[in-house]
């Protein structure tokens, strides 16, 4: 059948219509806790530039999902979008009730098949650098930087420019100049108003390495975005945790109140499809403001559900088969809404994020991102760059070494009445820095593989807290204390013998814990359940909200009595929800479900504790459930 050409025009405005129509309900029906952004790579805004397309992919993406806003990326790895095509696609988004703001991908184009970035000691990519910023503040009031804006770099050039400073120190000088000179500096003296804002990426723990400087470039730029992308943690080289998608929020906040505007999230590299939904799900949690999806030219393809087989069956909090509603290959931007609606539902409910302080100096290193597998045991972590002077328990790992004033400011909260844990990491980089001064404890040198625990808080035999999951042994460092001076509270048996697993000291009015951690941070998750359980009674002193579960179950608590708990393993959970607020009942945001409470005993060799209340609850796998506390 031949159409004429009059007839190609209709119908293409009738299509155009309707997803326009789609479009503007989409817009009016908002998440009502957070904003939904969608990234827009160089190369398919430049296919943007062709109507047809981009009017079927906006239908086809927008029917799934709520958005109100795309960042629109003019530059990656030496491609320009025409300008032209650029104010073509911000026209037809704006025209469809969507704001709109720049992007950027500082990336080159590289031969290696590895990352690369610019040569930013070179008079040309520098020149270049500062035009593409220039370019893109012309036709946006906000810019992006995606998380390519580091310095990998050791060329003739760059080797010259370092001169005798480390590659760490060289790369924080450059790129905080590249940022003022060459980024900043100019978007705005060709835009005014334009806002700059810095995405950093996942991998927080390496990034003073590669020039990435938490301290100063949050103040250069006008806004931070953090990168909540942690993927699969068992293939990838950075083993990210689970639970940094929620932790890192909670960092970057810390980092830059009121500035950082939200977390990133992409598809790849996952394993089975709930783990992105995970993802999402925990990005929000932590109450970011805006929710990323990177990208949109993924958003379209077929969604695969992946190694789920042992609980496809179940009615997890992502459900394959209601998420698809029938479609046989339903699309990522499906399972995305799908999933943020799953959390948008119940968010309304939780108040601001709470945790145990944690204090990471700027630019330090040691015992890396082991606050996520903390994390990931059910201990919810607070991370900060400042000391928490006023925090009633402050957890210190080995990346606290890099204040030189770290043994002081212990002596300090000590002496104030307060609780300190620091790790094996840290009591190993403290020898000869005067933390014998506090207590006669060091790590000797030497391992001990332990398979067994005991709880002992007094003097006595303790009870048993049972025998690795896995039935095999866990290489654990040996510290070496005065016994009646320090008395180990959780010990570990290796073969007859007994080696102290977390270790309590008194100092003054206050109490010193030392946590004994394995070399390979996930053999943390083979160690059983009861013993766990101990540990994170003991160091959460009195927190008011704590959990009884097996590792891989993560507790989200807020300052309004209430908390999320996410299960991310493979099997149903039975969890233990212990609070010491007089709660009797926990109500399921979600279901209205109510859950009531029995008062919890005591063994005579656990910690003198304040009256608790347990609420047993089941979780199936890979799923959450949200609770508001009430008496």
């Amino acid at each position: 059948m031949i159409v004429s050409p009059r007839r190609r025009l209709f119908d293409r405005a009738l299509f155009a219509g309707f997803a326009l129509f789609l479009a503007i309900q989409c817009y009016a029906q908002s998440y009502k806790n957070f904003r939904l952004a969608v990234y827009v790579p160089a190369t398919v805004v430049a296919r943007m530039g062709d109507p047809e397309w981009l009017e079927q992919s906006w239908a086809e993406i927008s029917a799934g999902l709520k958005i109100d806003k795309v960042y629109l990326e003019t530059y990656r790895s030496r491609f320009i979008v025409p300008e032209q095509t650029i104010e073509q696609v911000k026209r037809f988004f704006i025209d469809h009730g969507v704001q709109v703001a720049g992007g950027i991908a500082f990336s080159d184009r590289g031969t290696t098949g590895q990352f690369e970035t610019h040569h930013y000691t070179t008079p040309a990519d520098r020149a270049y650098v500062k035009a593409i910023s220039e370019m893109t503040a012309r036709h946006f009031n906000e810019i992006i930087l995606d998380d390519f804006f580091f310095h990998m770099g050791k060329t003739d050039a760059d080797i010259a420019a370092k001169g005798n400073r480390s590659w760490t120190q060289f790369r924080l000088d450059l790129m905080d100049e590249v940022s003022r000179d060459l980024i900043v500096g100019p978007a705005k003296r060709v835009n005014p108003k334009v806002k700059f804002v810095i995405k950093f990426p996942n991998w927080y723990e390496h990034f003073q390495g590669m020039g990435y400087d938490l301290d100063k470039e949050p103040k250069i730029f006008d806004g931070i975005y953090t990168g909540t992308e942690t993927r699969d943690p068992e293939t990838t080289d950075q083993h990210l945790q689970q639970y940094e998608s929620f932790q890192i929020i909670r960092y970057f906040d810390n980092i830059a109140p009121g500035r950082n505007g939200g977390g990133w999230v992409d598809t790849f590299s996952i394993q089975y499809l709930d783990r992105y939904a995970e993802q999402l799900w925990d990005t929000v949690f932590a109450k970011a403001p805006e929710m990323m999806l990177f990208n949109y030219g993924d958003l379209p393809r077929p969604a695969i559900p992946g190694k789920r087989d042992a609980w496809a069956k179940e009615d997890t909090s992502f459900n394959f088969d209601q998420m698809a509603g029938g479609v046989g290959h339903p699309n990522m931007a499906k399972v995305a809404g799908y999933s943020l609606a799953k959390a948008d539902a119940v968010l309304g409910a939780l108040g601001t994020p709470i945790g145990i302080a944690a204090y990471k100096p700027y630019q330090s290193t040691g015992e890396d991102f082991l606050h996520n597998w903390l994390g990931m045991i059910g201990i919810p972590i607070n991370l900060s760059p400042q000391f928490p002077v006023n925090a009633p328990t402050i957890l210190l790992t080995e990346s606290a070494k890099f204040d030189p004033n770290i043994v002081a400011k212990i002596k300090g909260q000590l002496k104030a009445g307060k609780n300190v844990i620091i790790t094996t990491g840290l009591l190993r980089a403290l020898k000869g820095r005067g933390i014998g001064d506090i207590a006669e404890i060091e790590f000797n040198g030497n391992t001990a593989m332990v398979t067994n625990y005991y709880g002992a808080y007094g003097s006595g035999d303790g009870g048993s807290l049972g025998t690795n999951d896995d039935k095999r042994a866990i290489e654990f460092p040996e510290i070496r204390f005065i016994t009646n001076d320090s008395w180990p509270v959780v010990r570990g048996q290796a073969n007859g013998n007994g080696y102290p697993i977390l270790l309590m000291d008194h100092y003054s009015k206050g109490t010193l814990y030392v946590l004994a951690i394995p070399d390979n941070f996930s053999d943390l998750y083979s160690m059983p359940r009861s013993a766990l359980t101990n540990i994170k009674t003991l160091i959460m002193g009195d927190f008011p909200i704590k959990l009884d579960a097996p590792a891989k179950v993560a507790l989200f608590p807020y300052d309004n009595n209430s908390l999320v708990v996410e299960s991310f393993r493979d099997t149903d959970t039975q969890v233990n929800i212990v609070t010491t607020g007089g709660f009797t009942k926990l109500r399921n945001v979600a279901t209205g479900e109510e859950v009531v409470g029995e008062v919890v005993g005591r063994q005579r060799w656990e910690a003198p504790a304040p009256p608790a209340v347990r609420f047993s609850v089941t979780l199936p796998p890979h799923s959450f459930a949200a609770f508001v506390e009430e008496r």
